[in-house]
């Protein structure tokens, strides 16, 4: 797609959010992109991506392909290894190149040393004794530090998701929901509130930044009005919300376009799929296989399950469905690192060259500028 710069960028920075000076979020953006918290240690191990068979920025090859969003994670103390390497140092170069391409940023903060998810939210070491009241503290003005630093190195995401699939709460005991004796929804809320206040606490008057509160039931209605609903109890206030769906784990497509439906005529609030993935080659021996899996595991099957899922996310009833991320598509295999799933879920095959998948962006995606984003 060989466009006119100046004309594209124009166009590119009235349509989406966050690139310097301020831009306005069009409510019909629907944002398409990835997880690529990995790019950057994978380049350190010597992944090449490659356009048209020759070697180009990753990020660049995703936004000609119609991507216009990425998530980066963040842990507090990462343990540094293998793919838990994202501290704010990390994250800080990895977000400029982001927002220098000019996409639409969204941060991930997991509050912990390693993966939180549905079955992992333990406390970073150095929160572990602290008193509930200096965790909350703690929480607020950790959040207030990592958003005054990205704002400081100029790039302020645009979205900011306060824990990670934090369906069984977060920050462990003291979060954890189902433990009444600990404080369940009381303490949680009290938590989550902190975070949202201190993504709020260092922005200017010209900043606009979203929260987002992600948990990992996307094909499940009941769980997610459950978890949402109580959140709404507490006076949880926050902008967006994020769900993860992994056929293999949540259902199949029709689940999802059924909790999409049911969330937002309940909660009114814009719904983003913020990890989704589906394999383009079979494996041996893997667990995502099942009633679920009912695509062909081809790249033409990868392919149309990202239609499917883009679809479904379009319509969402009130045009609350905001958009698809796709989790870890740069993972191409490394010798030197033990990639998920073996790299069956990547949106670039082993050759570095970008996967069929990738052409599902394209449908009625904003422009972009045609251009391999700066280091």
């Amino acid at each position: 797609m060989n466009k006119c710069f100046l004309a594209m960028l124009g166009l590119w920075m009235v349509a989406v959010p966050g690139l310097p000076g301020g831009g306005a979020w069009a409510d019909d953006v629907l944002l398409k992109g990835g997880d690529i918290s990995m790019l950057s240690r994978l380049e350190e191990l010597g992944a090449v991506y490659r356009d048209g068979g020759k070697p180009a920025d990753a990020i660049g090859i995703m936004m000609r392909s119609g991507g216009n969003c990425f998530r980066v994670r963040l842990f507090v103390n990462p343990t540094m290894k293998n793919a838990v390497v994202q501290d704010l140092d990390y994250v800080v170069k990895l977000a400029q190149r982001v927002k220098k391409a000019g996409a639409v940023l969204l941060l991930d903060i997991h509050y912990s040393d390693t993966w939180a998810d549905p079955s992992h939210q333990n406390k970073p070491a150095v929160w572990r004794d602290l008193p509930f009241e200096e965790l909350e503290a703690k929480v607020e003005s950790y959040t207030t530090e990592v958003i005054a630093t990205l704002r400081k190195a100029g790039c302020l995401p645009d979205i900011v998701q306060v824990g990670n699939e934090i369906t069984p709460g977060f920050l462990w005991p003291e979060g954890k929901l189902h433990r009444a004796k600990e404080g369940g929804w009381g303490n949680f809320a009290r938590l989550l509130k902190a975070g949202i206040r201190g993504v709020k606490a260092p922005l200017g008057a010209e900043d606009k930044v979203r929260t987002m509160v992600h948990i990992d039931k996307g094909g499940n209605a009941r769980a997610t009005s459950w978890f949402f609903g109580n959140l709404a109890k507490h006076k949880v206030e926050f902008d967006m919300i994020g769900l993860s769906y992994y056929p293999w784990w949540h259902g199949g497509i029709e689940d999802l376009r059924r909790n999409l439906k049911q969330t937002a005529a309940r909660f009114g609030k814009p719904i983003v799929v913020v990890e989704t993935a589906y394999p383009w080659r079979e494996g041996q021996h893997d667990k995502t296989k099942g009633k679920n899996m009912s695509w062909p595991q081809t790249p033409a099957g990868q392919k149309q399950f990202l239609q499917d899922v883009i679809e479904a996310v379009q319509a969402t009833p009130q045009g609350l469905g905001r958009g698809v991320l796709w989790w870890y598509p740069e993972s191409i295999p490394n010798q030197s690192l033990r990639i998920w799933k073996g790299g069956r879920m990547a949106l670039f095959g082993t050759d570095g060259n970008g996967q069929p998948a990738l052409d599902a962006f394209r449908a009625d995606a904003p422009a972009a500028a045609d251009r391999a984003p700066e280091r």
